[in-house]
Parts: structure tokens; C-alpha cells; sequence
């Protein structure tokens, strides 16, 4: 795999990108976050400790770094994915065990994001286990196609109830405190990129009635209620969340939904409330409008018009931001130049074990790829070079 000729390279060693900074209780010697990325490697939604263990190491090899591992199922009514982790059964946070271990044998940072998958999960997969196919509204299929799969399957999607958005809350809850004790240094709220939460949070989704329908208050009450559950359980230095306020994958509707500026301005009001009263998240995730589409290329369907700034002015504590920021190092120097933001990086996370030492130097980026995402085995997963051994192996020749 050659290196990336799409974009020129930046040493940023000497900007605020390798500065450190507080987060949560962590004391951070740079900027640079490895992304959640689902990378399909677990076995019947165990992790595959092993395997996955190199991953990680290899990913957090420079100390200081947090990682942010990729979402895992907070029970198995959130799931709905074979290859996917879990983070609810003792087999499942034995294996993390591992993996925090190397992480922090590399004195790095770790937080797990917490994943509900609603109408995202395999309607197949669901009606298989005997499992509920759950959104925010009954009958809103983000696809003709997905309906389809449904109804062969012979499951209906379901609104789910106040008192199942309260075992959901306890979920999340207990699957927290678990992955804390395996030794995760925090966990993130995944309420982005159409699930669950984000289904809540859309009106294209959300088509409810009830207290959890309508106004923008109300959308926003479960993923506020998880919140505040989580800060009662761990505490808010330990948590985090992440927000999609442009993304238009799987029904969102992204920008093209009137009040969507005022949603999350809402929100991150309510986490500055909460902050102001002693509960500070950790951070707030955003992905930039260069990201609008799940499985697309680098700024495909990018949201040219907007950006995330208005989120400074709501949220006072530390922003993660993410967007193909590995392609526009200019951008991501000028964004740290703000002392409150880290940026995450993902696909380029995958190919570059090194990323953050290639960051700093101005080193060139091994190209990814993306076919490879989504296997079972070590291949596109741990058997990417550091720079030194892509010099080796005469890469810089080509």
C-alpha cells in the first residue's frame, strides 16, 4: 500500500496541536484522538482480544494519546450486528481487560463509545435472537429496501415504550459502570450518525407524541436522561458524548431539518447547565460537514456552507472535532489554534499505527484501504507499517 498522494503533508510539532491540555481528569500531551471506528473483528460480539489487543497497541504506541475505541452494544437488544463488541457480559469485558491493559502499558488514555444501534441494526439479525426492532416511532424505516428485509424477516420496526426508554437508561447505566471497572478511563455517548439516540434527536425519525416527540425538548429527553444517569453513575469527568448535527445517512436529515442549528445549540446549552452546576463532560464530539454520509469517500457530500462554530459559544469545556482533517492538515492546525479543541482522526488512524508521530513530523500518510475495513482477520487491521518500516521496505521509491 503506497503512500497518499492527495494532500501535501504539514509538520505540526510546533502548533498547538502538540501542546497539552486538561480533559476530564486526564492531562493530555497533545491534540490528536484516534476516532471510534467500527472495524467488524469481534466473534459472536465478543471482542477478539488478541487480535485486537495489537490493533490498539499499535494505535496508542505514542504516550499520551487518546484513544476512543469503536462502539460497542450496551446489551443485546441494542445490538444487531454479528461482528460487532459488547460491553454487557463478563466474557465480553474480559477481553477489554486486554486491551485497556496495552493501551495503558503505553500510558495512554482510553474511552469505550457506548452504541445503540435502533433502526440501524439488521432487521434479519433482530427477528434471528428473538429481539425487539426498535427506533424512536413505529413504521419509520429509513429505507424501502431495509422495510423489505423487515417484513421477509417477519418483524415490524417498534416505537419503543417509556418504560423500555427506562430499561435502555439502565442499560447504559450498568454496561458503564462495567466497562469502567474493566479499566476504561470514560465512556462516549454515541448520539450521532442514526442510532438510536440520534433517531430520538432527528424529527425525520422521531415521530412520537409523547413527552419524548415533537418540540426540541422533548427530542432531546432520552439522550438527556442518559446523560444525567451517566454523570450519577461515574461521574461526569469520565464521560463524554458525540454529536452529527450535519449527517444524512441512514434517514437524518442532516441541515434540511428547519430547526437543526436550534436542536443542538439546545443541547449544548443543557451540558453547559450541567457543567456550570459541577458536571462537566469530559468533552463534546463533533464531526464537521465535510462527513454528512456513513461509508463515503473524504468529503463526499460535504456541507461547504456550515461549520460547528456556533458550538463554541454554547459549550464551554473541550470540543473533539472530526472530519478529514488527515487530508486538510491546514485546517486542522488552524481549528487546535483554538486551546479548547482536539482533533479525531479515523480512516487515516487505520492505515498509520504511527499517525501521531507522522503528524508531528510532517511525515507522509500510508494510503488506506477500504476494502479491508470490515474483515474478520489481521489483514487491513494490524499489518499496516509504521513509517520507518514503509522506508524499509522501500516505499519512498516508488
Amino acid at each position: 500500500m503506497p503512500f497518499s498522494k492527495d494532500f501535501t503533508p504539514m509538520a505540526l510539532k510546533d502548533t498547538e496541536m502538540f501542546k497539552p491540555i486538561k480533559v476530564g481528569n486526564m492531562t493530555l500531551p497533545h491534540r490528536v484522538v484516534m476516532a471510534p471506528l467500527t472495524r467488524m473483528r469481534a466473534i459472536k460480539n465478543v471482542p477478539n482480544g488478541d487480535l485486537a489487543s495489537l490493533y490498539y497497541d499499535q494505535r496508542s504506541n505514542y504516550p499520551g494519546s487518546l484513544i476512543i475505541t469503536e462502539a460497542a452494544f450496551i446489551s443485546s437488544q441494542a445490538g444487531g450486528y454479528d461482528n460487532a463488541p459488547g460491553i454487557w457480559s463478563d466474557e465480553q469485558n474480559e477481553q477489554w481487560k486486554k486491551i485497556f491493559a496495552k493501551i495503558h502499558a503505553n500510558k495512554s488514555f482510553v474511552f469505550v463509545q457506548l452504541w445503540n444501534l435502533g433502526r440501524q441494526a439488521f432487521p434479519e439479525l433482530m427477528a434471528r435472537d428473538g429481539l425487539r426492532y426498535d427506533s424512536a416511532s413505529p413504521d419509520q424505516y429509513w429505507s424501502e429496501e431495509v422495510k423489505k428485509t423487515a417484513l421477509d424477516a417477519g418483524i415490524k420496526q417498534h416505537g419503543i415504550s417509556k418504560d423500555e426508554i427506562k430499561q435502555y437508561i439502565k442499560e447504559y447505566v450498568e454496561s458503564s459502570k462495567k466497562i469502567i471497572e474493566s479499566g476504561a478511563d470514560g465512556v462516549e455517548i454515541h448520539s450521532a450518525n442514526s442510532y438510536l439516540l440520534h433517531q430520538f434527536i432527528n424529527a425525520s425519525s422521531n415521530k412520537r407524541t409523547d413527552e419524548y416527540g415533537g418540540s426540541i425538548e422533548n427530542r432531546a429527553r432520552f439522550t438527556l436522561e442518559v446523560v444525567d444517569a451517566l454523570i450519577d453513575a461515574i461521574g461526569a469527568e469520565k464521560l463524554a458524548i458525540r454529536f452529527s448535527p450535519f449527517y444524512k445517512s441512514g434517514g437524518m436529515s442532516g441541515i434540511n431539518e428547519p430547526e437543526w442549528k436550534e436542536m443542538y445549540c439546545y443541547m449544548l446549552d443543557q451540558l453547559e447547565k450541567r457543567a456550570q452546576a459541577g458536571n462537566r463532560l469530559a468533552y463534546v464530539h463533533l464531526i464537521d460537514p465535510r462527513v454528512t454520509r456513513g461509508w463515503n469517500e473524504d468529503s463526499d457530500g460535504a456541507e461547504d456552507k456550515h461549520d460547528n462554530s456556533f458550538a463554541y459559544d454554547h459549550w464551554n469545556g473541550v470540543i473533539v472535532r472530526a472530519g478529514s482533517f488527515a487530508t486538510n492538515p491546514e485546517l486542522a492546525r488552524e481549528s487546535v489554534e483554538n486551546g479548547r479543541t482536539l482533533i479525531a482522526y479515523g480512516r487515516y488512524y487505520i492505515s498509520n499505527p504511527d499517525l501521531v508521530h507522522r503528524l508531528e513530523e510532517g511525515l507522509p500518510l500510508n494510503q488506506y484501504d477500504r476494502s479491508s475495513f470490515y474483515r474478520q482477520d489481521s489483514i487491513g487491521y494490524t499489518d499496516y507499517p509504521t513509517y520507518q518500516q514503509a522506508i524499509d521496505m522501500g516505499w519512498n521509491k516508488e
